[in-house]
C-alpha cells in the first residue's frame, strides 16, 4: 500500500468545533421537521393521556444527523419555541402549562435526548464501519430509555403524583412504538450519512 493510500486509509476525523451558516440552517431545518412531525396527530395512552406521536423519531433523528451540539440546538428551538406559545406541541398545545403536565417530563428530555445520541453518533461514526447501524441503534435506544423514558416517568411521578410502580406502568406502552421509530431514524440517518459523509463528523483532509 503506498503512503497516499494509507494516509487515505488513516484519515482523521473531528468534530464539528464552529458553526457556520450551513449549521445554523440544518438547525433550523431540523427544528422545523420536529415541529412538523408534531402535526401528526398523537394517540393518548392511559388515563393520563400522554400521546404515541412521531416526534421522537424526528427528534433521534436530528441527534444521528447533527450531533450533540445541534441536535440539542435544532430540538431545543423546537421547546423553546413551544413554551413561548407556538402550537407546535402534540395536539397543537403550547406554553409553560405544558410544564405542569404529564407529558413535562418528555418535552424537557427531547433536546438532552438529541444531544445524547448526537454524542453517542459522532462516537459511532469516528470509530466503526462493521455493524455500524446496530450500533447507532444502541444509541438511540440507550438515550431513549435513560433520558426520555427516564424524564418522563419523573414527570409523570412529580405532575401526576403517581408512584414510580404506576408511572413506570404508564410508560411502557412507549417503549415499542420508541423501538420501531429508533429503527426508522437509524435508517435515514444512514442513508443521510452515506449522501453526506462530512453531516456530523468533518474529514481532515
Amino acid at each position: 500500500m503506498s503512503k497516499t493510500d494509507t494516509a487515505a486509509v488513516q484519515r482523521p476525523t473531528t468534530s464539528r468545533k464552529r458553526w457556520n451558516a450551513t449549521d445554523l440552517g440544518l438547525i433550523a431545518v431540523f427544528a422545523a421537521l420536529v415541529a412538523a412531525s408534531s402535526i401528526v396527530p398523537g394517540i393518548p395512552v392511559g388515563a393520563l393521556g400522554v400521546p404515541i406521536t412521531l416526534v421522537t423519531l424526528t427528534v433521534m433523528l436530528s441527534g444521528l444527523v447533527l450531533g450533540a451540539g445541534r441536535g440539542f440546538a435544532a430540538v431545543g428551538l423546537y421547546v423553546l419555541l413551544g413554551l413561548a406559545g407556538l402550537p407546535i406541541f402534540s395536539g397543537g398545545r403550547s406554553g409553560l402549562g405544558i410544564l405542569a403536565s404529564p407529558s413535562a417530563g418528555y418535552i424537557i428530555a427531547f433536546p438532552l435526548a438529541a444531544a445524547a445520541t448526537g454524542y453517542l453518533a459522532a462516537v459511532v461514526i469516528r470509530r466503526t464501519v462493521k455493524y455500524r447501524g446496530l450500533w447507532l441503534f444502541a444509541a438511540t435506544m440507550a438515550s431513549s430509555l435513560v433520558v426520555v423514558h427516564g424524564l418522563g416517568i419523573l414527570g409523570m411521578m412529580v405532575n401526576a403524583k403517581l408512584d414510580f410502580s404506576k408511572a413506570l406502568l404508564a410508560d411502557l406502552p412507549f417503549l415499542p412504538g420508541d423501538t420501531l421509530k429508533n429503527v426508522l431514524a437509524v435508517i435515514i440517518a444512514l442513508a443521510i450519512h452515506k449522501a453526506f459523509p462530512d453531516v456530523l463528523v468533518r474529514r481532515v483532509k
